[in-house]
């Protein structure tokens, strides 16, 4: 979450009339995060999120999210829900942005990762993917393979900037990930950016999974793919393998993977260390003046990176 697009007073007071949510008490900016700008908004009957879509995102993606949030929540995935106004839309326009207005989730992302909080995170995970099933809209992912390619054309002319060679490596890695890439794994909706910012816990309980705006139809061992890089290495880059078999095992507890799944989890893993690593590159070189966001060091990926390159089985990660 981030703000990029301020609301004043006047504006949020003609927004939320369009809404039986009650009067406006406070609305407070959200700088965490990289894609939409978010504020807490509180009532006098609740609190509120308030999402303006920033340019990144497709106007004709948010049916697809919004939908999908609605459809999990239904099936009591601890998501957040849209809220209907006083005509029965969730969407509508603010400051010239697509905008919605979310219910709130009570809870904390952790901010030290312990072994249970990665196995909490599989279970959760697994859940969303089986309670996905029936979700009538589609979305493919933009960023995988063909988003990966022009990401680097994007980036190519100023990666070396941030580190010697860095755009041959990238090169590199993605003419060897199109080779690679596995083909016809179980399929169905993922959540493709599960980090623990997006991830809420009550005690030892996950009591929130947030941010939906990357979700999309690609490989279910892929969001676990993404979680491995998220959840399970420490602050010097070392991964952590006790987390990884925790993360694993609580997936499996909800659903169990294939064989071909965990053949083709350093691969993915790869590709999934890659992807942030591009993105984070893209927003270093692109940073919005004035954005209360900070943007996050692309290094980090590619240190994660280069130990997926040192992987030659699934069981580096905690699988047999």
């Amino acid at each position: 979450m981030a703000v990029y697009t301020e609301v004043s007073d006047a504006d949020l007071s003609r927004f939320l009339a369009k809404y039986d949510v009650g009067e406006a008490l406070s609305c407070k900016g959200i700088a965490e995060g990289v894609e939409n700008s978010n504020y807490l908004v509180q009532t006098d009957r609740g609190s509120f999120i308030l999402t303006l879509y920033e340019k990144r995102v497709k106007r004709s993606d948010l049916p697809f999210f919004l939908g999908l949030m609605e459809h999990l929540a239904k099936r009591d995935f601890p998501c957040p829900t849209p809220v209907a106004g006083k005509d029965g839309k969730s969407l509508r326009e603010l400051c010239g942005r697509p905008a919605a207005l979310i219910t709130f989730l009570a809870g904390m992302w952790p901010r030290r990762i312990l072994p249970f909080h990665c196995r909490e995170l599989g279970q959760a995970m697994a859940f969303m993917h089986i309670a996905s099933n029936g979700f009538s809209l589609t979305r493919p992912n933009d960023l995988s393979l063909q988003g990966w390619q022009g990401l680097i054309d994007a980036t190519r002319d100023k990666a070396d900037q941030v580190q010697k060679n860095l755009g041959q490596e990238l090169d590199a890695e993605i003419e060897f990930l199109r080779s690679a890439w596995p083909k016809n794994l179980p399929h169905g909706i993922i959540h493709g950016d599960m980090f623990p910012d997006n991830t809420f816990f009550r005690g030892e309980q996950v009591s929130g999974v947030i941010d939906f705006y990357f979700a999309c139809n690609d490989f279910l061992a892929y969001d676990l793919a993404v979680a491995l890089n998220a959840w399970c290495f420490e602050k010097d880059s070392s991964f952590n393998i006790t987390k990884a078999r925790q993360l694993i095992a609580g997936y499996q507890s909800q659903r169990r993977l294939d064989q071909v799944e965990i053949a083709a989890l350093p691969i993915l893993a790869r590709g999934s260390a890659l992807r942030f690593l591009l993105t984070r590159l893209y927003d270093w070189l692109n940073h919005p003046v004035g954005a209360f966001v900070q943007p996050k060091d692309p290094l980090e990926y590619f240190n994660k990176l280069g130990f997926h390159r040192s992987v030659s089985s699934a069981a580096q990660y905690g699988l047999k």
